[in-house]
C-alpha cells in the first residue's frame, strides 16, 4: 500500500473513532508500527492529527470550538443531534458524555426546555451554558487529555450518587454482536458508572462507526434503549438493529 493510501486510511480511522492506536494501526496495515509512527508525524506535521502517547487524535475532537478545525461528518452528527432533542422533555435530568456529536446536540436545545443536565465534558457544559433555562452541572475529575471528558474515582463516585431520566452517549464502536466498546481503559469505566446511574441510555452514532468494534466493552447492545443516527429508521443499512429491543431513531 502506498503511502498515501495509508494515510489516508489512518486518517478516516481518526475521523471515526476520534482516536488510533499505533499497534492496532500496524495490525490493520500489516506494515510495521515505526511505519506507522512514520505516517502519524507527518499527518501531525501538517496539522491534520495530534500525537498521543502510543497513537493519535482527531484536531477537530479535541479543539471543536476552533473555528479552523473542521468536524467529520458534520451534517450527519446535526441530523442525530436533531433526533436526540425529540427525547427531551421539561424538567428532565439528563447525563451526557462528550465528543463533537454531543456538542452539536447542546447546540439545538430548545431555549425554553427547563431541564437539569449532568456532564462529564467541560466542553459540552460550556455550550449548555448558553442556555438560559437549563441548570448544568459538570461531574468533575481528571481531564483526559485524549478525550476532553474527566475520568478517574471522583467521577465514577460522584455518578454514584444521582439518578438520571436519560444518559446520551457517543460512541466509538457498536455492533449486535459486541456491543458498545471503546478504546480507553478509563473512559470505558466512566461509561459503566454513567449506564449505572441512568434509567434509559441512548447512542449518538454516524452511521459509518456501526459495526465496528474497539478493544474494550462498555456494555451489552440489549443495554441501549435508544439508537440514533443520520439514517433512517428503516434504511436495509440497520437491519442488524431493527429487530433488536431498541428504539431507531
Amino acid at each position: 500500500m502506498l503511502k498515501e493510501e495509508r494515510q489516508t486510511f489512518i486518517m478516516r480511522q481518526i475521523n471515526l473513532h476520534n482516536k488510533v492506536l499505533s499497534a492496532d494501526l500496524s495490525a490493520m496495515l500489516s506494515v510495521s508500527e515505526d511505519t506507522v509512527r512514520r505516517d502519524l508525524k507527518e499527518l501531525a506535521e501538517e496539522g491534520k492529527v495530534l500525537k498521543v502517547h502510543g497513537g493519535a487524535i482527531g484536531k477537530s475532537f479535541h479543539y471543536p470550538f476552533n473555528g479552523n478545525s473542521e468536524v467529520y461528518a458534520l451534517d450527519a452528527k446535526q441530523q442525530i443531534a436533531a433526533k436526540a432533542i425529540r427525547l427531551l422533555k421539561d424538567d428532565m435530568f439528563i447525563l451526557t458524555g462528550g465528543g463533537t456529536t454531543m456538542i452539536e446536540f447542546a447546540k439545538k436545545i430548545p431555549e425554553n426546555l427547563r431541564a437539569t443536565f449532568f456532564t462529564i465534558s467541560p466542553l459540552v457544559a460550556i455550550q449548555l451554558a448558553e442556555h438560559s433555562e437549563l441548570t448544568v452541572i459538570t461531574i468533575g475529575g481528571q481531564l483526559s487529555k485524549s478525550s476532553n471528558v474527566h475520568i478517574g474515582s471522583s467521577v465514577i463516585n460522584q455518578l454514584a450518587d444521582i439518578k438520571v431520566d436519560l444518559c446520551l452517549f457517543g460512541t466509538n464502536g457498536l455492533s449486535v454482536q459486541e456491543g458498545m466498546t471503546d478504546s480507553d481503559w478509563e473512559v470505558v469505566q466512566v461509561k459503566k458508572a454513567m449506564l449505572r446511574a441512568s434509567k434509559k441510555m441512548a447512542v449518538m452514532s454516524i452511521a459509518e462507526k456501526l459495526n465496528s468494534t474497539q478493544r474494550m466493552k462498555v456494555c451489552d447492545i440489549n443495554q441501549v434503549d435508544y439508537l440514533i443516527t443520520e439514517l433512517a429508521a428503516d434504511n436495509h443499512f440497520l437491519s442488524p438493529y431493527q429487530h433488536l429491543d431498541l428504539e431507531l431513531l
